[in-house]
């Protein structure tokens, strides 16, 4: 993993953060539930701050910090997008019951990504 690499997964992540949520908030806000809505927006938010951290793990770059960088990503693309795959097949009624394991490894990787940071700044 590299500076650059880094920064531009945290940007991809970012302004597709910005997109998902304007998308949500302005088109699947008539289609989906009050719940597929916070469910939607909770994979928004996650992908938000994961890629916030991402951000700031790239302007401080180190190679210290490649695990972590490397489960924020998969974290992200694992937890978020498969909330997002599940709310929107759920609305369009062909829910892809597949990606409902998916979301926990997901989740399972960020947490993974924050103790590696940790376990980074005490070794």
């Amino acid at each position: 993993m590299t500076q650059q690499l880094t920064l531009i997964i945290a940007s991809i992540f970012g302004v597709l953060a910005v997109i998902f949520g304007a998308f949500g908030a302005h088109i699947l806000k008539k289609k989906l539930t009050s719940e597929q809505l916070t469910s939607f927006e909770t994979g928004v938010k996650y992908q938000m701050y994961h890629a916030i951290i991402l951000l700031i793990l790239g302007f401080q770059f180190n190679t210290k910090f490649s695990t972590s960088i490397w489960c924020f990503s998969f974290g992200i693309l694992l937890f978020s997008f498969s909330i997002y795959g599940l709310v929107l097949s759920d609305a369009f009624g062909k829910k892809l019951r597949v990606l409902g394991p998916i979301t926990p490894i997901g989740g399972l990787l960020l947490a993974a990504g924050w103790l590696s940071v940790l376990v980074s700044q005490i070794t």
